[in-house]
């Protein structure tokens, strides 16, 4: 999600980056290599005129979410009680996202009696791990934003693996492609809780009206479409800049739709090189954007500045002058969304990522609930965790999106998010999972450093395809030769 976040970000720091972000700090070591066997589809997401209210009767309480996907209304999965039990919990989660997770645990105290803390961590989580490992003081669970990081917690010994209860639960509400990217050796040790559609692109509906603009469906009608709305007066996008990963999600969502899923796959797993022509064409097909200075909020320099989440308020505040008309990024972006004024599906619409060669991307992310203190009641917590109940109860509070099938699409709070929510169930095992989340972390997840950093350069000189490529392979070469 984060969440890099994020990743399944709302990752990403809702002040950090995402979704928020989506987290996203991939682990080290070599990424985990179930994310990228899986079969790629485009999804045929129709976003377009949603209406929907965000009120729809969101759920009250706990209590009353908490009936997951069981037709009659009764509890999905039964816990045992665990009177007298405490856990931690970490994750990066900051703001709405945070407090709305923190509704989920207090639903499995009411229901078992444990004692749930949630522990705050810092990005990268897996950094954060270590020192309180190494200070004896690890948390039960925590919720890791990229296969990657799952694979270095296994390698470090640190994770445990999944009991009977939590992989019956996965078997039961989860496509094959979301219980594979949460093993490592062929063990369960992920149960991927929240995912991330990170092929969506955000717009200001009335900008687009007034300008006569339409939903683009290919990359060359996105052209079309940020030119009329050039012409009408208001800069075409908005580019969270400051926060690297969000420019690595808009290259994989080219590189995927252009180059297409093997070769996505052999580059996530550095069976080719970034001096590879299909990086130069994905970079210079960014560069019509990216090279326009007119056509970013602030020009190349104030994108630079501006974290993910001023990108996706500053397109949703100002009047009929907003910085800018679009936004790219996930699902997530509701979240910033509505710390605005507008309404999702009314103000603020979504269109998919359009096609830039012959599939539009379905690109994806996720944060996975892995045991790190092995007990009942840790168990007890993922397994939960990995049921309809609890991501029932958060799909009610907005902002966020389940890769569990048995969620009711009624749960999801506006009309864009069910059809979001549904795209991407119905995806089944058609998805990539994010390819930086699949790199060590010293090139796919680190602030100011590897393809955070040399992204951020070329957002600077969008003509330096050739150098940008060259600096890129040598970060993947030293990071994926010698971990991270």
């Amino acid at each position: 999600m984060h969440s890099r976040r994020s990743t399944i970000r709302t990752d990403r720091p809702i002040s950090p980056a995402g979704t928020g972000r989506p987290a996203r700090f991939a682990g080290g070591g070599r990424a985990a290599r179930a994310a990228a066997v899986l079969a790629v589809g485009a999804l045929a997401l129709s976003l377009t005129a949603c209406g929907g209210s965000d009120d729809d009767k969101k759920a009250g309480g706990p209590s009353s979410s908490a009936a997951g996907g069981d037709a009659v209304g009764g509890p999905a999965v039964t816990l045992p009680r665990l009177d007298g039990a405490s856990l931690e919990v970490a994750a990066v989660w900051t703001g709405a996202e945070q407090a709305n997770f923190k509704k989920v645990l207090a639903e499995f105290t009411r229901r078992t009696g444990a004692k749930v803390t949630f522990v705050p961590a810092q990005d990268p989580i897996i950094n954060f791990l270590g020192s309180k490992i190494a200070g004896g003081q690890p948390p039960d669970v925590a919720l890791l934003p990229q296969p990657g990081a799952i694979k270095q917690a296994v390698d470090k010994k640190w994770a445990k693996p999944l009991g009977p209860e939590a992989q019956a639960q996965l078997a039961k509400n989860y496509s094959q492609g979301w219980q594979d990217i949460g093993k490592v050796g062929g063990k369960q040790y992920g149960a991927y809780y929240k995912a991330a559609n990170k092929s969506l692109i955000w717009y200001n509906a009335k900008v687009l009206e007034g300008a006569g603009a339409s939903e683009p469906k290919t990359w060359k009608d996105l052209l079309t479409t940020a030119q009329a709305v050039y012409d009408s007066g208001v800069t075409p996008f908005s580019v969270g800049g400051a926060d690297g990963w969000t420019l690595t999600d808009w290259f994989e969502n080219v590189y995927l739709s252009q180059a297409g899923p093997q070769k996505y796959d052999q580059l996530a797993q550095h069976k080719i090189k970034w001096t590879d022509p299909s990086v130069g064409q994905a970079l210079t097909t960014l560069a019509q954007i990216w090279s326009k200075k007119d056509y970013i909020a602030g020009g190349q320099s104030g994108a630079l500045q501006v974290e993910f989440p001023a990108s996706v308020t500053q397109t949703f505040t100002g009047g009929d002058q907003p910085k800018a008309a679009m936004v790219y990024e996930g699902d997530f972006a509701q979240v910033n969304i509505g710390e605005t004024k507008a309404k999702v599906g009314t103000d603020a619409k979504v269109f998919p990522f359009p096609a830039v060669g012959a599939s539009a991307p379905v690109v994806s992310g996720g944060d996975a609930a892995v045991i790190l203190k092995d007990s009942k009641a840790a168990q007890a917590l993922v397994t939960f965790l990995a049921s309809p109940d609890a991501a029932t109860i958060q799909a009610k509070l907005g902002g966020y999106l389940s890769p569990n099938k048995n969620v009711p699409e009624s749960a999801y709070p506006n009309e864009v998010q069910r059809k979001i929510a549904k795209a991407l169930i119905e995806s089944g095992d058609n998805f990539r999972f994010d390819m930086s989340d699949q790199a060590p972390q010293a090139f796919g997840g680190t602030p100011g450093k590897g393809e955070w950093k040399d992204l951020q350069d070329f957002l600077k000189n969008p003509s330096d395809v050739a150098g940008t490529q060259a600096k890129l392979e040598k970060d993947a070469a030293a990071a994926y030769g010698g971990g991270s």
